[in-house]
């Protein structure tokens, strides 16, 4: 959604003025139930970013250079993206009668052809742009990466893009309520315990010092058993139940796999991160201290 706004951005300021006058003001705005659900789908849909984005920053010229362009760059623009979606889409709904939170839908209503098709275009334009930043990188990185002599960065990059087709995305995207509550929930509150445990390893357990060497040595201190370390698999595990276990899984499954986990659900994300963080900070403390003696 976020990439649609986006899009329309130019449009946006006039959809806005619109929409605060026929809504006789900002008093539509104020008072709009809020769920909690829809502020997690918002953290969510970051969690991605949040794990890869050192696919970008490594880039940087310095550490200052990285944390400023990301302190000035996403705070800023998300916030007034968001505040835009909110109030067109608030708007809408005193101009149509219901909301229409997709911003394609809002500029068919238009009457005016010229405007339609400029924010056809800019959508398009959009979409392509953020999704080769924000989603093809990563994945690309990781296809490569299996396989570093065989696959190259622009096969793994052609391989995510036939599988994004392939498990047609849009189906999630046309309802909102299983977009948010069943795909963000589910993708949300497992990407919570990953980043939990990425946490507790680097920042506090390694305290930001790494044997670079050694993360790609076969037999090396990261090698652990047989290259897995059972205490990250039992906290992503642990994190991952409680995250995700009450939610609602419809229309993979019919009912929730732990109703007893309903009341976490729509806090994933946080359960997940929190959980696993501290979980495997318990489970590595013993090898913590073995290793400082």
């Amino acid at each position: 959604m976020n990439t649609h706004w986006e899009a329309s951005a130019p449009g946006v300021g006039k959809d806005s003025g619109e929409a605060v006058q026929a809504g006789r003001g900002l008093s539509v705005f104020a008072g709009q139930p809020l769920s909690e659900p829809y502020c997690g789908g918002v953290r969510v849909s970051w969690s991605t970013l949040s794990l890869n984005i050192p696919d970008f920053t490594r880039y940087g010229r310095s550490q200052r250079a990285q944390t400023w362009g990301q302190s000035l760059g996403l705070p800023t623009t998300m916030t007034l993206f968001a505040f835009l979606s909110v109030l067109v889409t608030s708007g809408s709904q005193a101009v149509y009668g219901k909301p229409v939170w997709d911003p394609v839908q809002l500029a068919a209503k238009t009457d005016n052809v010229v405007g339609l098709l400029y924010a056809l275009v800019t959508v398009l334009v959009a979409t392509l742009s953020v999704n080769i930043a924000a989603n093809l990188v990563s994945p690309a990185f990781d296809f490569s990466n299996i396989a570093p002599r065989r696959v190259s960065f622009r096969t793994g990059a052609l391989v995510t893009a036939v599988l994004a087709v392939a498990i047609c995305p849009w189906k999630l995207y046309a309802d909102p309520q299983g977009y948010i509550f069943t795909w963000l929930g589910l993708v949300g509150g497992l990407l919570g315990t990953v980043a939990g445990i990425l946490v507790a390893d680097y920042w506090i357990v390694r305290r930001t010092r790494l044997d670079l060497a050694g993360l790609y040595r076969t037999g090396g201190r990261y090698w652990y058993a047989a290259g897995w370390n059972w205490r990250a698999v039992v906290a992503f595990a642990a994190g991952g139940v409680l995250a995700i276990g009450g939610a609602d899984f419809h229309p993979l499954i019919d009912g929730r796999p732990v109703p007893a986990l309903k009341p976490l659900a729509d806090y994933g994300w946080a359960v997940g991160l929190g959980t696993s963080l501290v979980l495997y900070l318990v489970l590595m403390l013993p090898r913590a201290r073995t290793a400082r003696a």
